[in-house]
């Protein structure tokens, strides 16, 4: 008996498991509205240097309406706009009411003056401190900074919860996320605002592992659901995840000022503080801490709500100690990361399905935290980015169900690698391209969760997908810097989006496929299964024919 089966004793997936699961799938909205959070905190407004000595219609000859000031001022580029990054170095009257200028030349210079921006639209942090020109990198790098806050808090909140537990953690992920948010829309300077955001980014990670974490992984959600149902709840994840992004289009219709925005969006988490003191701790981490009479109070508790009042009673210390003696053998000896690398076979299965996650990772955020550059309504385009994941991650599902999780993966990653490199040469259907590419990569996601759970034996399998949480991260923290190498090559930046999915597609083409197969248990029941001569793209698995019960974690 395992951990599992103390949980359908005392009622399954019961009352208190969809209460809860509802709960805690709540903050997903609130980290896609974080995750995306800076295509509207940092949008670039319409800009132009601010005029060369002159102030409020000072020094402007008579005759010369205030329409005319631009073209004295500002040259125009080739699209008859004013040039966002230079100026004449003296006001030219003459040509103040030609229509063209760009073919003059005339002495300019960099705006020495500062920039004059379009505020009617919104504000943002690149208007509020000059990102732009010269220093639009480091729009990127605040975004960077923010991700690599995510991967910090991967490992310090991940150590944080197996010590301090679940519930502590997610409160104190939640408490860091409101005060590091909140602080981040009064930070007074650039660099202020990045370490904020940097802090920011490690609360959210903190969130994500300790309420709503993929199978295997360590949270409240998933520790109080049984095996069988984990899957389908991380499905739900996803698509409040998507519905997360239509969130935060809509507040930043309404809210069109950036420090109001973050910290509107930052001050929501104190709903998910208030109601996290009425979830119990996580009894699973509670038995691997020999706190067994609080677990025992807490699964009594749970088989009530669920309507399992007898069955509740019945629990006692010994009880529970005998339906989990399996799963702490199981766990007796903590896995190392070195251990996804002890034989051939896992070391294989560890390098291509971390470039998978890598590379989903890198293109995803990259396609979507450039949504701007359309030129279209940002607030409607982040609309129709975010509604495009529903019906993909619906075909995926279909496709690992009918095809298999090989090829569903495989499929996924060429379609995305393939439309995002024909964009460098087909612009004028960009933005549809995107949506495909960007479609197949949240489908991608899909379908590693699963595949990543089915490869790797339950010996390391926690260790394994938390390898794949972390490269996916790596590529996310990744992605902003691309945009910096395109600002001096724009064709670059489609091209490494569009590569590195079709690096992971070959690499993937070499697993093998896991639909209909048993969970493993042990590193050497893996090799069995997938000895190395198996593989080649695309070729179907020669699984040996052994029998093997299903994990119970």
């Amino acid at each position: 008996m395992g951990f599992s089966e103390l949980l359908h004793t005392i009622g399954g997936m019961g009352n208190f498991q969809i209460f809860q699961t509802a709960l805690l799938l709540f903050p997903a909205v609130l980290i896609a509205c974080h995750s995306f959070l800076q295509n509207f905190t940092a949008m670039t407004l319409g800009h132009h240097c601010r005029p060369a000595n002159w102030t409020n219609g000072s020094h402007v000859p008579g005759g010369v309406g205030e329409g005319d000031l631009l073209g004295a001022f500002i040259p125009l580029d080739k699209d008859q706009k004013p040039e966002p990054c230079l100026r004449f170095s003296e006001p030219h009257w003459q040509i103040s009411n030609l229509n063209d200028t760009s073919a003059l030349s005339l002495d300019t210079e960099a705006c020495l003056d500062g920039w004059v921006y379009d505020r009617s639209v919104a504000s943002s942090i690149v208007s509020e401190w000059d990102l732009v020109c010269e220093h639009k990198s480091l729009k990127s790098i605040a975004q960077s900074i923010y991700m690599t806050g995510q991967l910090v808090g991967a490992i310090a909140f991940g150590i944080f919860s197996d010590r301090c537990g679940r519930k502590t953690a997610l409160q104190s992920g939640t408490l860091l996320m409101i005060t590091m948010g909140t602080s981040a829309a009064l930070a007074p300077s650039f660099p202020a605002y990045c370490v904020l955001r940097f802090l920011s980014g490690m609360a959210m990670t903190g969130i994500i592992i300790t309420s709503l974490s993929t199978p295997n992984l360590s949270s409240l959600a998933m520790e109080w659901t049984p095996t069988h149902r984990r899957t389908l709840v991380n499905i739900y994840a996803m698509y409040m995840i998507t519905l997360g992004q239509v969130v935060l289009s809509g507040l930043a219709y309404l809210i069109r000022q950036w420090r109001w925005l973050q910290g509107t969006v930052s001050v929501a988490y104190v709903i998910i503080l208030l109601y996290s003191w009425g979830l119990p701790e996580s009894a699973c981490w509670l038995i691997t801490h020999n706190k067994i009479d609080k677990a025992v109070k807490n699964l009594q508790t749970v088989a009530r709500l669920n309507g399992r009042k007898e069955q509740g009673r019945k629990l006692t210390p010994e009880v529970v100690r005998i339906h989990v003696q399996e799963d702490t053998a199981a766990v007796k000896e903590s896995p190392f990361f070195l251990d996804l690398f002890r034989t051939p076979g896992l070391c294989r299965t560890t390098c291509c399905i971390a470039l998978g996650w890598f590379s989903a990772g890198f293109s995803f955020y990259g396609l979507g935290l450039d949504v701007q550059k359309f030129g279209f309504n940002i607030y409607w385009t982040q609309v129709v980015f975010s509604v495009v994941d529903i019906p993909t991650k619906l075909l995926t599902g279909l496709s690992m169900g009918y095809f298999g999780r090989r090829i569903t993966t495989v499929s996924l990653l060429l379609v995305a690698g393939c439309v995002i490199l024909v964009t460098a040469f087909l612009p004028q259907g960009e933005m549809i391209l995107c949506l495909l590419g960007k479609g197949s990569l949240a489908g991608c996601f899909t379908c590693l969760y699963l595949f990543t759970m089915e490869l790797f034996p339950t010996e390391v399998r926690q260790i394994g997908m938390s390898a794949g949480i972390f490269s996916t991260r790596l590529g996310s923290l990744l992605s902003p810097l691309v945009y910096i190498l395109g600002n001096h090559s724009p064709g670059l930046q489609p091209v490494m989006f569009g590569l590195v999915p079709l690096l992971a597609a070959a690499a993937a083409s070499f697993l093998v496929e896991t639909k209909n197969q048993p969970l493993l248990n042990t590193i050497q029941e893996t090799e069995q299964r997938f000895p190395l001569k198996v593989g080649g793209p695309l070729s179907l698995p020669a699984c040996l024919p052994i029998t093997l019960h299903h994990s119970p974690l």
